[in-house]
């Protein structure tokens, strides 16, 4: 059951709406201007709101505006007994979900309460997702190595600076890009991730660049490459220093020039990328060992940041448990659990070679297999 807006001037329209939803078993109220309707919006939540568009004192497309100004996420189909392409496509623009005219058709309204209805559904749940994506990538820490990446990330994220993102196995360099991104203003356009490391030399060109069908034996249809996958957005290149030496060199020419071409194509694709960088090896050394383009590195490197390891950082172990152990607990829907002083304190004598993914994993270890309370003796048990 849903609960619907009716905002319409002429009684019969209104009256024939609420019959024939309520009918359907929803729940329906009805106004008979645009300023009444506005204040139904601000006092009460709808699933669906349907206006018209002539009506006394404000009509329907300046309703939408104002709603729109208002922060109404609420689908708001619009209806007319003059409608015309012209009226619809406004309509549209200004935020409405859809469009009806009138006399309307009964099978036409309930499909469109019915897409509405799966639309706003679909925007919470995007939402939902987002603050759960968002929180997976949260940066937690207060030592003042974690207060200068942060501070780091609030000046460069806002510009279009090339960054190379450098630190150990582990370190978060892939929370420290996806929280640039968040701050960025491409922050609504893509996000397009590729671990060099995971994709053999011979395909990253057809994986960054994208393939002309026929352009090899198993080219069977074209691809689109991750480059033109991001456009307009960010693009994390992630082990970059794993990267083969020809693909080294068309990704230096992306970025001279703004442009690829597909393996296989003569054609050149302009694209507008951010492109942010990472590796856990030192690339000066890999440029002596001729492993790494000394140009490309130049040009990756406009910002520096360096990301430290969890041994660098030892007095944030404290808070990165409790965040791991609350976010554990819910996945495997167990009961919150506890480490004890001692528990920490074996913890923060650990190595941690693996930094904060090895943190994590132990973690989850103890969880699973340890008692309510997590001791000492009981880490030194399954670390």
């Amino acid at each position: 059951m849903a609960k619907i807006l009716v905002i319409d001037d002429e009684k019969s329209i209104r009256n024939a709406l609420t019959d024939i939803l309520e009918f359907e078993k929803h729940q329906v109220d009805a106004v008979e201007n645009g300023l009444a309707g506005l204040e139904k919006m601000q006092a009460e939540t709808y699933d669906v709101i349907f206006s018209d568009i002539k009506m006394p004192q404000m009509d329907g497309l300046e309703l939408l505006q104002r709603a729109v100004e208002m922060g109404v996420e609420t689908p708001i189909v619009m209806i007319s007994g003059h409608g015309n392409i012209e009226t619809a496509v406004e309509s549209i623009k200004k935020g409405a979900y859809d469009f009806i005219e009138k006399p309307i058709d009964l099978n036409r309204l309930l499909v469109v309460v019915r897409n509405a209805l799966d639309k706003k559904t679909l925007v919470a749940e995007t939402k939902k997702l987002k603050k759960k994506i968002g929180k997976q990538y949260e940066m937690i820490g207060e030592s003042e190595p974690i207060k200068h990446l942060r501070a780091m990330i609030e000046r460069v994220a806002p510009t279009d600076a090339r960054i190379l993102i450098t630190g150990d196995n582990g370190t978060g360099k892939e929370v420290v890009a996806r929280q640039i991104y968040q701050l960025s203003h491409r922050s609504q356009m893509p996000f397009v991730e590729v671990n060099c490391a995971a994709i053999p030399s011979e395909l990253i060109e057809s994986e960054l660049f994208g393939h002309e069908k026929g352009a090899f034996t198993s080219a069977i249809k074209n691809r689109i490459g991750k480059f033109e996958q991001a456009d307009k957005g960010t693009i994390f290149l992630d082990e970059i220093g794993d990267m083969s030496l020809s693909a080294q060199a068309k990704v230096l020419r992306c970025l001279q020039e703004s442009v690829i071409s597909p393996v296989g194509s003569d054609k050149n694709i302009k694209i507008d990328v951010r492109v942010i960088a990472a590796t856990n090896k030192d690339l000066r050394q890999e440029i002596e060992k001729g492993n790494f383009r000394e140009d490309l590195f130049h040009r990756l490197n406009v910002i520096p940041i360096h990301v430290a390891s969890l041994q660098e950082r030892i007095e944030d172990i404290p808070l990165l448990v409790d965040y791991f152990t609350e976010q554990i607990c819910q996945e495997q829907g167990i009961a919150l659990k506890r480490f004890n002083d001692s528990a920490m304190a074996v913890l923060k004598a650990q190595p941690w070679c693996g930094n904060i993914r090895e943190l994590r994993n132990v973690v989850e270890r103890l969880i699973i297999l340890g008692d309510h309370e997590i001791s000492g003796e009981m880490v030194k048990l399954y670390i």
